[in-house]
């Protein structure tokens, strides 16, 4: 399979040529795109590294991480490569692990790879803690809203994806941003794509992040929030309805009712003085129970839903006509 990089460049002038020289001989081709880089990264590697491989895109303005991503792969798209392999241009992500993430594709093993920062304990002890501890909240809510229970690392961005699982991304509505990670995998799980990790070792030195933890607290939430929903929607009601539907379904009805009956009466008890019967008091309590069973139950069903390997295009659809 023909196999290209895409590696976003934002400040990262001193680091880009280095990760440039060690990429493999198995990738044909890297398309680094210069992000409206302040420090010029595009032109400096088109004066400095001589890897015919190398093809330098520019953007005007800086549209962030994710609308640098897109670019890459829109280029990776039009010369038709079969993986697309994204690293960061700031030598974090050890190029080393490159041929992993192809067997996992050509294997047939996933559609989409990510890289596991936390398979190795060591790794914990190197990365700062204060990213630590983002990553792991992140990734807890990485997993509830993409369906993709099973990756340790959701927010990790050393990742490769078939042409086939690329084509099928509405690259356009795809968050320009940090979120783009996330955005990915929430529009992969609404295709149920199978998804696969490489464990890897990061490199970190003394690099200042771009990521703004004030703004990720404000932002993500709500981005979080509205996809899981569309999720939910999409894979349970929309394309399939399942058991899980059901589950879902239930679930909502006896929680919603239990507790908002319980609140009702337990507003009109402190307001008229009366203390409520035992009974009156069981009904609701009786229902969040069971409400809780059954949405614990969509949750294991939905931890274990089978995965399908290459999701279809429109384009595929069309030509099985």
């Amino acid at each position: 399979m023909r196999t290209c990089v895409v590696m976003p460049c934002y400040r990262t002038k001193n680091t880009a040529a280095e990760v440039i020289k060690s990429i493999p001989g198995i990738v044909e081709r890297i398309f680094a795109v210069d992000d409206g880089c302040p420090e010029n990264t595009g032109k400096y590697l088109l004066s400095e590294v001589r890897d015919p491989r190398l093809k330098v895109l520019f953007h005007d303005r800086n549209k962030g991480v994710g609308g640098a991503v897109k670019t890459g792969y829109r280029a990776a798209l039009e010369e038709n490569y079969d993986i697309i392999i994204k690293i960061d241009s700031d030598g974090q992500m050890d190029t080393g692990y490159i041929p992993q993430f192809i067997e996992k594709i050509e294997s047939g093993a996933a559609a989409y790879v990510k890289g596991n920062r936390f398979y190795f304990p060591d790794n914990l002890l190197k990365m700062p803690k204060i990213r630590m501890i983002g990553n792991f909240g992140l990734s807890f809510l990485s997993k509830l809203v993409s369906g993709y229970w099973e990756l340790m690392d959701p927010a990790n961005g050393y990742t490769a994806i078939s042409n086939p699982a690329l084509k099928v991304l509405p690259l356009d509505k795809i968050d320009n941003g940090y979120f783009f990670e996330n955005d990915v995998l929430f529009r992969l799980g609404t295709f149920r794509a199978a998804v696969d990790e490489v464990p890897v070792d990061s490199i970190y030195k003394n690099e200042r992040s771009s990521m703004r933890i004030p703004g990720i607290l404000v932002t993500f939430p709500f981005k979080y929030f509205i996809r899981f929903i569309k999720r939910i929607f999409y894979n349970y009601f929309l394309r399939d309805f399942n058991l899980g539907s059901i589950y879902i379904l239930i679930s909502t009805l006896l929680l919603s009712f239990g507790t908002g009956f319980g609140i009702y009466k337990w507003v009109v008890s402190y307001e008229t003085n009366v203390p409520s019967t035992a009974g009156t008091v069981m009904i609701p309590a009786v229902l969040v129970i069971f409400g809780m069973q059954f949405l614990l139950s969509a949750i294991n069903f939905d931890m274990n839903y089978k995965r399908r390997l290459a999701p279809k295009s429109k384009q595929d659809v069309r030509n099985e006509r």
